[in-house]
């Protein structure tokens, strides 16, 4: 990959210098200042070997530093590998071993979450911390960074394959998988630029965390276009009303759970703040309910609410619109400008007829490049151009898209999907439990929660507590499951596929749907 004649935040930064880039708690830094705080991190980065496709794991909550990151690989041409700050230990070695990361950059608060992948990830060259205490197996990023050059970086090399990101996801197999994406195309960024209506002078609040590829994308959107990031560390629904009054925010992304803590406020704690200046609010990670959708806009605002449904490996597919959240209910909107949707039944042919579900798969130039270290998988699963996340869905007579049962096994709990391959595996290696099936039951705070029913091995017996614990030593806390049912044997039918659907349907017996 070659690097522009200017970069993007460079332009900015010569053109407009004294404008605010960037907000964290009392902290500002102009275009002028934020660029040369990316600019030192990416020469340290270019002085530390970090060339056109280097793979760079970073780790830590939202922060200044996060977001300079970001914005330093990106001059640097280097594949930003983003990790999740959640995982354990084990989960954490993975990632870092199979994203073959030259450099490891941390916030030191994760120390404890790096240590075991400090010792084992035998190819990582350096690890570099940020703020706090460093350990004595990493080096300061904040003092090697106080002496590297503002000057714009010369990126090393070319590599126009290795793509520019590489978002881990779980996968039905059990093992996280790299989505490996390349540069967005600029037609379909856009496409939805116009269709949100995004402008230059956009005040974005960080209200998920940056690892994930929505809430990163949009800042980047209104970064890019000469916007203000209002970077919340840990999200508490008071400070949010707090930072969209004082900052006048006016563009945001949010699963579900934080705005439902956001509007379970007292009436009089809402209404006590401005929030007229938030113009784009953008839901995705998990389904909305529409009784959620139905109190934003009485608590919070009419006019101002997109829903958008995709993936990480597909993006953005669909965008349900403001004027329609209460016309469309159940609906995830029409489909993305540039995107191409289409429905299939099981036997392969297309599904034209209204209100007829079918396996929805997606064509255009949103979608991923590849899974890394195993190519070609995801796309052997697809029909030539058109590629699925196993999602079901129907359309109605405008063309509106409904999603009516999403990839069997997915758990998606407060916006983050599981996969309970991974968990089922952790339990079995347990010696008190012979069989495990992992699903999702309906959660009034998350939407869904994790529940395991198991087999317990004979002679065995495991406590509830002592399932969580073992759980807890090899997975991240909010994969362990809630809740434990003791069965006699796993329902499987004649291929030995698991009826997960045998387990979960009694506790979805009093919702209208999965995903309501």
């Amino acid at each position: 990959m070659t690097a522009p004649a200017v970069d993007p935040l460079a332009a900015l930064a010569a053109a407009t210098p004294s404008k605010t880039a960037l907000i964290e708690d009392d902290a500002r830094l102009t275009y002028a200042e934020f660029n040369a705080l990316v600019n030192r991190y990416a020469n340290l980065l270019v002085d530390h070997g970090v060339r056109a496709g280097t793979k760079v794991v970073w780790c830590g909550r939202n922060s200044t530093a996060v977001v300079a990151l970001i914005a330093a690989l990106r001059k640097c041409g280097a594949v930003g590998v983003p990790l999740n700050y959640r995982l354990s230990q084990e989960e954490t070695t993975y990632v870092v071993e199979n994203a073959d990361a030259a450099l490891v950059m941390f916030d030191a608060e994760q120390a404890a979450q790096l240590e075991a992948a400090s010792r084992q990830a035998g190819e990582v060259r350096s690890w570099l911390a940020w703020g706090g205490s460093v350990p004595e197996w990493a080096s300061s990023l904040d003092a090697l960074a106080a002496k590297s050059p503002e000057t714009e970086p010369v990126p090393l090399g070319a590599d126009p394959a290795a793509g520019t990101s590489m978002f881990y996801t779980s996968g039905t197999t059990g093992k996280p998988k790299g989505v490996v994406r390349g540069e967005p195309d600029p037609a379909l960024v856009l496409g939805l630029v116009g269709e949100i209506g995004f402008e230059p002078g956009d005040v974005y609040l960080t209200t998920g965390p940056l690892y994930h590829s929505g809430p990163m994308s949009f800042m980047l959107i209104v970064q890019l276009m000469g916007g203000t990031v209002v970077v919340m560390r840990d999200f508490d629904p008071e400070r949010w009303l707090d930072l969209v009054e004082r900052h006048r925010v006016t563009a945001t992304f949010s699963a579900p759970t934080p705005i439902r803590r956001v509007v379970d406020l007292p009436d009089g704690t809402i209404r006590a703040r401005d929030l007229s200046s938030l113009r784009r609010l953008i839901a995705n990670a998990a389904p909305w309910p529409f009784e959620l959708k139905r109190r934003y806009i009485d608590k919070i605002g009419e006019g101002s609410l997109f829903e958008v449904y995709g993936s990480t490996e597909l993006g953005v597919d669909t965008i349900l619109r403001p004027e329609d959240q209460l016309r469309k209910p159940g609906s995830c909107g029409r489909a993305a400008p540039g995107v191409e949707i289409a429905l299939f039944d099981a036997e392969g042919r297309p599904v034209e007829e209204p209100h007829v579900p079918g396996d929805l798969y997606v064509r255009g130039a949103a979608v991923f490049n590849d899974y890394y270290k195993a190519e070609g998988k995801f796309r052997d699963a697809g029909r030539g151009e058109w590629l699925t996340v196993g999602d079901i869905a129907y359309r109605d007579e405008e063309g509106f898209y409904y999603i009516c049962d999403r990839r069997t096994d997915m758990i998606i709990s407060g916006g983050v999907n599981i996969y309970p391959a991974e968990i089922e595996a952790v339990l079995t290696a347990h010696p008190a439990v012979a069989d495990a099936a992992v699903f999702g039951v309906p959660s009034d705070e998350w939407g869904e929660s994790v529940h395991a029913a198991i087999v317990v091995a004979p002679g065995g017996a495991v406590t509830d507590e002592q399932l969580r614990g073992f759980c807890r030593e090899h997975l991240a806390a909010y994969k362990t499951p809630r809740g434990f049912d003791r069965i006699a044997e796993i329902p499987r039918n004649p291929s030995g596929k698991t009826l997960k659907r045998r387990l979960r349907d009694p506790y979805w017996e009093s919702r209208d749907s999965r995903l309501s």
